[in-house]
């Protein structure tokens, strides 16, 4: 029951086994009165599909397209027993509804009339939930008046079938049980003769209702009283005692079973028993997991209960009530020890059937019309659904939807205690050749066997069984290709535990399933304490008051999901990354903060001692996490706790007896449900019972306590409303309000998910702001990172999966499975119509790019359209749901995603044309703020649809600019380019002559980093004084610059045919306004022309970086990429860039070889560094060594060898590269092999240095090579992999 309900009073302690009995059914003073929340329905329906409704008479219901006998009528609450109970009031509506979902239906002799049992929830705003169960049966109709009604229908509506030769009678709210197939009578006279009434004829049987309501899901208990109660009233001989006695019995003498016990109490013919687990054990299910897992098979559960613990939309459909509710209980049972807080209605009353609309993760239950397909069933939002057809064992999952972790080993598991228990592993009601099997075998055993079933305890080698079983052939496949050892099943047969000497107080059967349920559940509650063991290391406990952090809650982050993340084993981590972001892990860790200040949740004291007592077996090194799949090593007792309770009863209730009644009243008639007497069953027994006693003294003191405990320090009703506030984060509505369904009450409920998609919308683009801002940062050298590639891609995925939402939201009619998508096709189409007539508004995008030589990129239009193109000819899309989420990811990316939908949005016909008014993307202010919430997206980088479709041909520009002042614009030699990127290279082109601009097509690079621009040096105007390459992708529009500012020919400059020139991203024109706000330092950059410039040239016109600068810049380039090699691998970005980036090594190393260096030109020709390497091996080439030691001798050969290995090796390249091309080729391969460290010695030593450097070069100086040594030997430990262009064609 509810955590605050209020404090008994004497008498009616809430620890009763039941609160409530109900009667629902027709009233016969009201006679026929149409459902009108059925007629409702028909209304939303047919508006909703655009059709005319007027076959509906509104006001009076009738509908005359359906035959009077399978019409729904408004069904009552004949009566119920209390009156009312303080801590639990009755709501009528909601019971009468729940009782009778489709209102009443009516039969004659003719048709089929077994009782139905089903059962129900009914969940209040605080989360707590109370539950129903009602057997529904057919009872004669006595009263003259109203088969006189279904006489005077019959007649109106077979005018009507004459008049209208509509044949088809297919009905939206069936009959409880059916047995016609509608689809199938296709005559009018086959109509008439099915569905017709003939008052003389025939007997008119309409449907009553009897339930209970109890605090907690005793099912089988409830089932078996009420079936007995049925008996009594259609059996021959009267029941022992007036019905009066067994109702006041379970109302007021019958408690609850105390934790960790069972009870035996009476029902009219046999005793009922039951049991409750103990605080220590899983809390109570009582719903039988067998049949969940034989509706839907093991496979298809354990993919329904992904979709579930990722928070998706789920809906169940089957003919059956009682399958509706078996499924839903049985499912959210298993996810122990988190709990479902969302929208949770196992049985959707038809008149509720626009909640299907909501935008929000709801685990709804729907009944299917009988002869009506999966194709006709009209559902808003499929995006984000997973569709279970139970009746057909059929399951429709959501694209992308990531693996459980462990799946093989998991469902080898589960599939032994499965087997145990003879559960086929298929979903199947038709009796497979391998259930064949396992029965004649089990049978054949049985036959041997005089002992009640009991099979003797010999091994069944289950393989022989199952050869040819599906599942068990798929994941044997699958195990084989992944390489996981599956182990040899061999299982005992239950039965054959020991010999059962002891009397059963239960059927043997009932205790089967029982045991399976337990098994079952501790199997998946073992998964998660595997999964969670070490979750407490990374809750990040409240460091102030319960208050503070309540009112707090919502800025603050309680769990470190990177460090959590980084933790886990690579195959797992899609999932868990969905996963930790859901609102159920979010409210179990709330949960484990606000334990320090008040009692644990009862799921998280169970969880929390099962992870202490499996620390105890298993000390377990935290490096080994999760490395074996561990089973369920607590099944056995598991099992044996059970048992115990059900063979020793360990209380039992009071015996019925005869009450203080008034005689006559109520007498019995076989096959009527008597009229109770109300006086007798409205209140309970005046002496308190001991256990109602005893209880509510233990019930006092709690609530002592806690008002106690609350009226410290703060206020009551703040803390309540901090307390709701806190709890509710995030939170919607758990249960439609099933009592008023006016149109103000719907409207509201619509305004409630408005506000909510709003709220998510907010919270979301923060966090990604947040998470994507605080990467940036590290980027630039501020504080840690905290988001990993992983990270962001969830948050993407949850952004599409949001849009989708709000896409979906009031939908006039539903076209595909992508909402968004649908509406951008429309949009289209519209636009593409009025592009004939004019010219379609396009957004310019940023001004042509100028550069000294006047050349440019030409400009990129922004369209949406353009942007719809590129995505409709990715071919590896398949689907509409996918093509939606690769457009929002390039609009992302693009920095468009809020310009693109408002300009969507702006068509105003067509919003009007697709969506209600209460749509969320009719709410004009709400529509406002959610692209306001878009556009901070704008403030940071996306790459998320290049890094994602990495197999697409992308269309390229590219222009190279040359310094027109000093050079040639064009040269006449033949020029070529090689562009490379993360993801590859483009190969080299040849770059049509006398043109400085081309486009080009190849498979997506990635991002770019680098680009080889040369030439042949043939003609007069070889020479070329290249200012920079752009490159863009013509996709997403990222541009790159690539700087060179050098000249490349023989006898200029260094001589140099090709160069390797390093690329930067080009801010757009939005982010370059975003710069000059902000003052952060900006990424690496490629070398400026400034810096080669002033290297080579050697002017001296340019300030010379002193000593201290250049130590400096040394340290800082190495220390880039030694945090480039602590970052996660998927998140290092570029080494090329710190290598040979503006402030890489390569830069900072030829700043210490240009110090001192003697810049005389020697007959007026440059001297470079590589001229001092050459003249060092022509030194080392030509003298012995001396030293004072072998060793050194020894140790110092093997450097300058290798030395003059890799510097013969650059000279030789079949490459035209400078020499400046040189060293920088140099220092990348000295670096990847760690060898630079050993020659920078031989450098300093070699005679040439005194020749070429002046006596205070750094080189020259003993102390400051020494630190430049151990500065670089700190890259030691880094496996450095070079980019392929870097050093193409040394072959070392």
């Amino acid at each position: 029951m509810s955590g605050n309900a209020a404090p008994p009073g004497p008498g009616s302690a809430p620890c009763r086994f039941a609160h409530y009995f109900v009667l629902c059914g027709i009233d016969a003073d009201s006679g026929l009165e149409p459902d009108e929340l059925a007629v409702l329905y028909q209304w939303l329906e047919a508006d909703r599909l655009g059709k005319s409704s007027d076959t509906a008479d509104r006001k009076t219901g009738e509908n005359f397209d359906q035959s009077p006998l399978r019409r729904t009528f408004k069904s009552k609450v004949l009566a119920h027993y209390p009156q009312n109970i303080e801590w639990n009031p009755f709501d009528q509506d909601a019971v009468n509804m729940l009782c009778m979902p489709k209102g009443l239906s009516f039969r004659t002799q003719t048709d089929n009339r077994d009782p139905q049992f089903h059962s129900f929830i009914i969940t209040r705003e605080d989360g707590s939930r109370t539950y129903g169960f009602v057997l529904t049966f057919y009872e004669e109709v006595t009263s003259k008046q109203i088969c006189t009604a279904m006489q005077t229908l019959y007649q109106m509506h077979n005018a009507e079938q004459c008049s209208s030769v509509c044949a088809s009678s297919s009905c939206s709210m069936d009959s409880l049980a059916s047995s016609l197939d509608e689809g199938d009578s296709t005559s009018l006279a086959k109509m008439q003769r099915y569905n017709s009434y003939d008052i003389n004829r025939d007997t008119l049987y309409v449907s009553k209702s009897i339930c209970l309501i109890a605090p907690l899901p005793f099912m089988q208990a409830c089932k078996k009283f009420l079936i007995q109660l049925y008996k009594a009233v259609t059996s021959q001989q009267p029941p022992p005692l007036p019905l009066e006695s067994y109702i006041h019995n379970i109302l007021y003498e019958v408690p609850l079973p105390p934790p960790g016990r069972s009870l035996k109490f009476y029902g009219v013919y046999e005793p009922i028993v039951c049991q409750r687990p103990g605080p220590n054990e899983l809390p109570l299910s009582d719903y039988p997991l067998r049949e969940v897992f034989e509706l839907l098979g093991l496979e298809n559960l354990i993919q329904v209960f992904t979709c579930v613990l990722l928070e998706m939309q789920i809906l169940l459909y089957s003919q059956d009530y009682q399958r509706l509710m078996t499924v839903a209980e049985g499912i959210t049972t298993l996810l122990f020890p988190f709990q479902w807080q969302h929208v949770y209605v196992p049985i959707l009353p038809a008149s509720l059937l626009h909640f299907l609309d909501a935008p929000v993760p709801y685990l709804m239950g729907l009944q299917s019309k009988e002869g009506t397909d999966r194709s006709k069933l009209e559902l808003p939002q499929e995006a984000n659904l997973c569709f279970v057809d139970i009746d057909n064992h059929f399951i429709e999952l959501p694209e992308e939807l990531p693996q459980f972790p462990n799946k093989l080993d998991f469902i080898q598991e589960i599939s032994e205690v499965l087997l145990q228990f003879e559960v086929p592993l298929e979903a199947t009601f038709h009796s497979s050749e391998n259930a064949t099997k396992l029965k004649n075998l089990v049978l054949n055993e049985l036959a041997n066997d005089k002992k009640n079933g009991n099979i003797p305890s010999n091994t069944i080698n289950m393989y022989e069984l199952l050869k040819g079983n599906e599942t068990i052939a798929r994941l044997q496949a699958l195990a084989k290709r992944t390489g996981v050892a599956v182990d040899k099943m061999s299982i005992t047969s239950p039965l054959a535990e020991k010999e059962r000497d002891v009397k059963l107080q239960c059927e043997e059967g009932e205790l089967r399933d029982y045991k399976l349920n337990v098994l079952l559940r501790e199997v998946f509650a073992n998964r998660f304490t595997q999964m969670f063991s070490d979750y407490e290391a990374f809750v990040i406990q409240a460091a102030q008051d319960r208050e503070s952090w309540l009112t707090n809650r919502e800025q603050m982050q309680n769990f470190d999901k990177a460090s959590f993340l980084s933790d886990q084993s690579e195959p797992y981590l899609p999932f868990l990354s969905h996963f930790i972001e859901t609102q159920m892990f979010a409210t179990f860790i709330d949960n484990k903060i606000m334990s320090q200040w008040e009692e644990k949740d009862p799921f998280l004291r169970v969880f929390d001692s099962r992870i202490d007592k499996m620390r105890l077996y298993h000390v377990r090194a935290p490096a080994l996490r999760m490395s074996a799949y561990q089973k369920c090593g607590t099944l056995k007792e598991a099992a044996q706790a059970i048992e115990q309770r059900l063979t020793k009863i360990d209380h039992t209730a009071i015996h019925p007896h005869l009450l203080d009644m008034k005689i006559g009243q109520g007498k019995y008639e076989q096959g009527f449900f008597p009229k109770l007497q109300s006086d007798v069953l409205a209140t309970g027994p005046a002496n308190n019972n001991r256990w109602v006693s005893r209880s509510t003294t233990a019930q006092r003191r709690k609530d002592r306590l806690r008002q106690h405990s609350e009226h410290i320090g703060l206020d009551n009703d703040l803390r309540e409303k901090y307390m709701q506030e806190a709890r509710t984060l995030g939170k919607n509505l758990r249960q439609p309000k099933l009592s008023d369904l006016s149109p103000a009450v719907i409207a509201q409920t619509n305004w409630k998910f408005v506000e909510g998609l709003l709220k998510e919308c907010r919270m979301k683009t923060k966090r990604m702001l947040v998470e994507k801002m605080g990467h940036e940062a590290v980027e630039l050298g501020h504080g840690e990172a905290n988001i990993t590639g992983l990270e962001e891609n969830t948050l993407i995925a949850s952004l599409c999966d949001l849009l989708e939402r709000i896409w979906s939201h009031g939908l006039q009619v539903k076209q595909g499975k992508s909402a968004l998508w649908s509406h951008l096709i429309q949009y289209q189409e519209r636009e593409e119509k009025q592009e004939h007539l004019a010219e379609s508004p396009v957004a310019i995008g940023p001004e042509r790019r100028k550069s000294d030589s006047g050349l440019m990129l030409p400009t990129l239009r922004v369209s949406l359209i353009s942007d719809m193109r590129h995505i409709q000819n990715m071919s590896e899309i398949k689907t509409d749901v996918g093509r939606a989420r690769a457009w929002i990811r390039l609009s992302l990316e693009k920095k468009l995603l809020s310009q693109h939908l408002k300009q969507l949005l702006s068509n105003q016909a067509l919003a009007k044309k697709l969506y209600k008014r209460y749509a969320f993307l009719r709410c004009e202010e709400e529509r406002e703020q959610f692209l306001y919430h878009l556009l901070s997206l704008n403030a940071v980088n996306y790459f998320c649809f290049t890094s994602v479709f990495t197999t697409i041909v992308i269309p390229y520009r590219t222009v190279i600019i040359p310094i027109k002042k000093l050079s040639n614009a064009i040269t006449t030699s033949n020029p070529w380019i090689c562009v490379s990127g993360e993801l590859g290279d483009t190969g080299i082109m040849q770059i049509p002559k006398n043109l400085l601009e081309m486009t080009f097509e190849c498979q997506n690079l990635g991002k770019l980093t680098t680009v080889q621009l040369g030439h042949d040096n043939s003609g007069l105007l070889a020479k070329w004084l290249v200012d920079c390459v752009m490159v863009r992708n013509e996709i997403t529009g990222h541009t790159y610059k690539f700087p060179c500012g050098r000249w490349l020919g023989k006898g200029v400059d260094d001589g140099s045919l090709e160069r390797i020139l390093i690329g930067e991203l080009v801010p757009s024109t939005s982010d370059e306004d975003l710069g000059k706000r902000c003052r952060t330092p900006p990424q690496q950059k490629s070398p400026t022309t400034a810096r080669r410039l002033s290297i080579t040239t050697l002017t001296g016109k340019n300030p010379k970086p002193n000593t201290g600068q250049i130590q400096e810049g040394i340290g800082e380039a190495v220390n880039n990429i030694v945090k480039h090699f602590h970052k996660p691998e998927k998140e290092r970005g570029s080494l090329t860039v710190l290598l040979c980036g503006e402030n890489g090594l390569v830069a900072a190393l030829e700043q210490v070889f240009h110090h001192g260096f003697k810049s005389a030109r020697i007959f007026h020709k440059n001297i470079f560094i590589w001229d001092f390497i050459e003249k060092v091996i022509a030194y080392f080439e030509t003298t012995d060594q001396v030293g004072d030691n072998e060793e050194d001798v020894l140790l110092q050969k093997s450097s300058y060898t290798t030395f003059c290995r890799y510097v013969n090796a650059i000279n030789t390249a079949p490459r035209n590269i400078g020499k400046d091309g040189k060293f920088q080729i140099l220092v990348c391969l000295g670096t990847r092999d760690h060898l630079f460290p050993q020659w920078i010695p031989l450098l300093a030593e070699c005679p040439a240095i005194t020749r070429m450097y002046e006596e205070n070069a750094l080189l020259r100086d003993h102390m400051t090579v020494n630190s430049l040594i151990r500065v670089l030997q700190t890259l030691q430990d880094f496996n450095i992999i070079l980019e392929g262009s870097l050093i193409k064609g040394v072959d070392v």
